[in-house]
C-alpha cells in the first residue's frame, strides 16, 4: 500500500455517507446503532441456541450458526465505521479503506456461498434422503465451510490488490458511507480498464456461480416436491425451504442490483441497495430463520429457559 500512497497525492478518504445534513446525523446514528445491536445480539442468539441444543447439531445448523457469525463479521465491518462519521470523523486513512473493501468483499461472498452450501444441504436432504447422512458427514460439512471462506478471501485479495496499484491524484470525495470499488475506481486519475475486465470476468463467476447453484438446487427441489403425493409431505418439503429462499432473494436481489451494472451508471441510488445486503439483510437474517423454524424456536426457548433459572 505505500508504493501506492507514494504515487498518489491522496493519503485519506472522505466519506460523505447517506446525508450531509446535520440534523440527520443523529436520527441515523441512533438508527444504525439500534439495527446493529438487534443484529449482533439476535445473530449472537442463534448461535448459542445452535450449540447448547444437541438436537439442533445437523448440518443445516452447522451452516447457519457460519452464516450467523460471518453476518456479524460483516455487519461489523461497514456499520461502527458509519456510526463514526454520523457523529465527527468523516475521513479515513488510504490503508484503512482498503481494508475495509477487503473485509466487505471477503465476507459478503462468503455469505454467498454459505447461502449456495445450505440449498445443497436442502436439495440432497430432500432429494436424497437415504443417503443424506453419508453424503452430508462432518468431513463434508467442514470442506464445504472451509471452502466457502477460503475462496471469497482470494476473490476480494485480488480486487484489493489491483485497486492498490490505481493512482488518486485529484479528489479524495467517496460520494458513499463505505468503500466500494465503484466509487473508488471513479476517482481514479489512472486506468482502470485492467480492474473493470476482472470485474466483469472472474468478479461475475464468484458472484454469480452461487446464484445459479442454488437455483439448481430448488428447481431439482421443486420437481421432488411436486412428486410428493401428500399435501402435508409438500407444506413439510417446502417449510424447510421458506425461510432460506427468502434470505437468497433479499440478498442477491439487493446485490445484483449495486453490482450488475456498468461503473458509469454507479450512482447514489444504489446506497439503499447496498444498505439492504450490508446491513438489513444481516439483521432479519436471525428473525426469518428462527420465525419459521419449530426447532429452532424450541432451541432459542430452551437458550432463554437457562438464562432465567
Amino acid at each position: 500500500m505505500e508504493k501506492a500512497n507514494q504515487a498518489s497525492s491522496v493519503s485519506e478518504f472522505i466519506l460523505l455517507g447517506l446525508s450531509s445534513q446535520p440534523e440527520d446525523q443523529k436520527p441515523l446514528f441512533i438508527l444504525f446503532l439500534t439495527m446493529y445491536l438487534i443484529t449482533i445480539i439476535g445473530n449472537l442468539l442463534i448461535i448459542l441456541a445452535i450449540h447448547s441444543d444437541p438436537q439442533l447439531q445437523t448440518p443445516m445448523y452447522f451452516f447457519l450458526s457460519f452464516l450467523s457469525f460471518t453476518d456479524i463479521c460483516f455487519t461489523t465491518t461497514v456499520v461502527p465505521r458509519m456510526l463514526v462519521s454520523f457523529l465527527s470523523k468523516k475521513t479515513i486513512s488510504y490503508a484503512g479503506c482498503l481494508t475495509q473493501m477487503y473485509f466487505i468483499y471477503a465476507l459478503g461472498n462468503t455469505d454467498s456461498c454459505l447461502l449456495a452450501v445450505m440449498a445443497f444441504d436442502r436439495y440432497v436432504a430432500i432429494c436424497d434422503p437415504f443417503h443424506y447422512v453419508t453424503t452430508m458427514n462432518h468431513r463434508c460439512c467442514v470442506l464445504l465451510v472451509a471452502f466457502s471462506c477460503s475462496l471469497p478471501h482470494f476473490h476480494s485479495l485480488v480486487h484489493t490488490l489491483l485497486l492498490n496499484g490505481l493512482t488518486f491524484c485529484d479528489s479524495n470525495v467517496i460520494h458513499h458511507f463505505l468503500c466500494d470499488l465503484s466509487p473508488l475506481m471513479k476517482l481514479s486519475c489512472s486506468s482502470t480498464f485492467v480492474n473493470e475486465v476482472v470485474i466483469i470476468s472472474e468478479g461475475s463467476v464468484v458472484l454469480v456461480t452461487p446464484f445459479l447453484c442454488i437455483t439448481l438446487s430448488y428447481v431439482r427441489i421443486l420437481i421432488a416436491v411436486l412428486k410428493i403425493p401428500s399435501a402435508a409431505g409438500k407444506r413439510k418439503a417446502f417449510s424447510t425451504c421458506g425461510s432460506h429462499l427468502t434470505v437468497v432473494t433479499l440478498f442477491y436481489g439487493s446485490i445484483f442490483y449495486v453490482y450488475l451494472q456498468p461503473l458509469s451508471t454507479y450512482s447514489a441510488r444504489d446506497h439503499i441497495a447496498t444498505i439492504v445486503y450490508t446491513v438489513l439483510s444481516s439483521m432479519l437474517n436471525p428473525f426469518i430463520y428462527s420465525l419459521r423454524n419449530k426447532d429452532l424456536k424450541q432451541g432459542l426457548r430452551k437458550l432463554m429457559g437457562r438464562w432465567k433459572s
